[in-house]
C-alpha cells in the first residue's frame, strides 16, 4: 500500500499519522509512505527522526477577525493545493490521511479533486477549523472521540475509530522503559506541557521540582517544549541554586523523543490533555491534567474530564495551577497505592489500543 499523510504544526497532529505509518509497514512490510507538512511544524524534526520521507508546502491558517493576512491565506491555500497535486500525482498514493494542522486541508483537497480515496481524524472532543471543513469532501472522517461528530457535516460518513497510538508504545512495558532509562523502582512523574510547551506547567513544575528535589523520593522525567522552554527553566533552576546534575533521578529536557519509555515507566503523568490523553490511557496511567485554555473550542477541557469522568486523572484549570495545588495533588496520588492503582484502572477502562488497526481497515475498504 501507498500512503500519503498530511498533518503538522505540533506532535499531536503529527504522531497519530506516524503510527498508522508505522501499523501498515507491520502489516504490509513493502508498503512505501511519504508525509507533507511545512517547515515551520515539528513535523520537519519528527517525521524524518522516525525514518519516513517529507515534503513540504507553504500554508499557514487563517486569521479569526478581519485581516490582511487572510488575503495572503487564500493565496497560499490556492498554490498549496497546486503543490499538493504535484506531490500527490508524482507519489500516486493508494490513499491520503489528514491528521489535523493548516497543512491537511490543500492536501486532502487535493486528493479528493483526483479522485484519491481520502481519510481525516479528528483526534479531540471539538473539531478543529480545517477538519470541519474537510468533513464536507473526504471519503471518512475518523473520530478519537464520539462527541466531535455533532460538529461536523450531517452529510459526512463518520467512524469512530479511537486515537492512533504508536505500536512502540504498546509494544512496551514499566519494567522494560525502567530498564532502558536507568530507572529504579521509586515513583516516577513525568511532566510535558506538549510539543510547543507551557510556561505555567513549566514555571509551577519547577517550584514543585526544587520542593522535593531533596527528598529524592520520585524520579522525574520533564519535558519543557520547543520555543525556548527549556533555557527558561534551566535558569530557573540555576537561580535557585540547584544544580540539576547532581540529581540524577531528576531529568529534563527540551523534547522527550522517547516518549514511548517515558510513558511506560511512568507512574504519574502532569500534562496538558491534547492527543497525548489517548496514550495515557490506551496504558492506563494516572494523570493530572491541566487543559490549555488557548486551543479551539476548549477541546482540552472536554478530553480532560472525559479522563476526570473515568476516574483517571485529576483536572486542575490553568488558572487554580500554583505549587500549593500541585503539591495537594501528587502527593495525594503518589502517596496511597490505592489511590493510585484506582486511577490507573479507571484511565485504563476508557483507553483505545486498536484505533490503527480501525483505519487502516477504512483504508483497505477505501482501496478497493
Amino acid at each position: 500500500m501507498r500512503v500519503l499523510f498530511a498533518g503538522g504544526g505540533t506532535a499531536g497532529h503529527i504522531n497519530p499519522a506516524i503510527a498508522v505509518a508505522n501499523y501498515i509497514k507491520e502489516k504490509e512490510p513493502q508498503s512505501e509512505f511519504l508525509f507533507v507538512g511545512t517547515e515551520n511544524g515539528m513535523e520537519k524534526t519528527l517525521v524524518p527522526k522516525m525514518g519516513f520521507e517529507i515534503k513540504f508546502i507553504k500554508i499557514h491558517g487563517f486569521k479569526r477577525s478581519i485581516s490582511l493576512q487572510n488575503v495572503k491565506v487564500a493565496s497560499e491555500l490556492i498554490t498549496g493545493t497546486l503543490n499538493a497535486v504535484k506531490i500527490i500525482k508524482e507519489f500516486k498514493p493508494d490513499a491520503v490521511m489528514g491528521t489535523g494542522g493548516y497543512v491537511a486541508g490543500p492536501v486532502l483537497l487535493a486528493a479528493s479533486m483526483l479522485k484519491i480515496p481520502t481519510v481525516v481524524h479528528e483526534s479531540n472532543a471539538y473539531p478543529g477549523v480545517t477538519v470541519r471543513m474537510l468533513s464536507k469532501v473526504v471519503d471518512v472522517v475518523a473520530l478519537g472521540m464520539e462527541d466531535a461528530a455533532k460538529f461536523l457535516s450531517p452529510k459526512a460518513r463518520i467512524e469512530v475509530t479511537g486515537n492512533p497510538v504508536r505500536p512502540s508504545i504498546l509494544a512496551c512495558d514499566k519494567a522494560t522503559a525502567r530498564a532502558k532509562l536507568g530507572l529504579d523502582s521509586r515513583r516516577v512523574v513525568l511532566i510535558f506541557g506538549g510539543s510547543l510547551g507551557a510556561e505555567k506547567i513549566n514555571n509551577v513544575a519547577v517550584d514543585w521540582i526544587l520542593q522535593i528535589a531533596d527528598s529524592r523520593k520520585y524520579q522525574i522525567l520533564m519535558s519543557t517544549g520547543k520555543n525556548n522552554q527549556f533555557e527558561g527553566v534551566m535558569k530557573r533552576f540555576r537561580q535557585s541554586n540547584i544544580d540539576i546534575e547532581k540529581y540524577p533521578e531528576i531529568a529534563v529536557q527540551e523534547y522527550i523523543y522517547d516518549m514511548d519509555l517515558a510513558l511506560n515507566a511512568a507512574d504519574l503523568i502532569i500534562a496538558r490533555s491534547g492527543g497525548s490523553v489517548s496514550e495515557m490511557t490506551a496504558l492506563g496511567k494516572a494523570a493530572i491534567l491541566i487543559p490549555s485554555p488557548y486551543v479551539a473550542g476548549n477541546h482540552q477541557e472536554h478530553n480532560a474530564r472525559a479522563v476526570e469522568k473515568s476516574g483517571g486523572a485529576v483536572v486542575i484549570s490553568q488558572s487554580e495551577l500554583s505549587l500549593e495545588t500541585l503539591t495537594k495533588a501528587t502527593e495525594t496520588i503518589l502517596e496511597n497505592a490505592d489511590v493510585l492503582e484506582k486511577m490507573s484502572r479507571g484511565s485504563k477502562s476508557i483507553g483505545i489500543t486498536d484505533a490503527t488497526d480501525k483505519i487502516y481497515k477504512i483504508m483497505k475498504e477505501l482501496k478497493k
